[in-house]
């Protein structure tokens, strides 16, 4: 086996590992209350309290890459997050994303529309220090991927 395609093995195993680490840490933090949903409910959280956001997750599907105002949403909500050292991870699904946060967050605004799952922010509960294992996973994750230049790190969530 090469170099290349042992490093390749180990780089989709820790992706793997993230990847699984990020659903524990949404579904821990869902029931917190500690999720905001949606690229507008986002940008006003981050707004008024920067400081409690640890974690903020971008999602796109295949049709979002050519959508202009949401990749300008992204690039004002990377640049707040780099700018106050909040963590960034990019995922490749809002169907997934909607199938861990569930009903409780994946579910239809009033009205019938379904949720704007673009822009996901998992917060720290006021009320105590939050040490969640995968949450440090995640986060040992995204620093590494800013040492080798990588701001905004692109996870797959794997299918169930």
């Amino acid at each position: 086996m090469t170099f290349e395609e042992l490093n390749g093995d180990y780089s989709q195993e820790r992706m793997d590992t993230v990847a699984k680490a990020l659903e524990e840490v949404l579904s821990s933090a869902l029931p917190q209350g500690c999720i905001t949903v949606g690229v507008y409910e986002a940008a006003k959280s981050l707004n008024v309290d920067p400081d409690n956001v640890v974690l903020c997750i971008l999602a796109t599907d295949d049709e979002d890459v050519k959508d202009v105002a949401l990749q300008i949403h992204f690039t004002l909500i990377q640049a707040f997050c780099c700018e106050n050292n909040i963590n960034i991870l990019r995922v490749n699904t809002t169907r997934r994303l909607a199938e861990i946060l569930g009903e409780g967050a994946g579910g239809k605004q009033t009205g019938g529309e379904p949720m704007d799952l673009h822009c996901v922010l998992v917060t720290s509960p006021h009320s105590t220090s939050w040490k969640d294992p995968a949450l440090s996973k995640v986060n040992r994750f995204c620093r590494e991927s800013r040492c080798m230049d990588q701001w905004v790190p692109i996870i797959n969530l794997p299918e169930r």
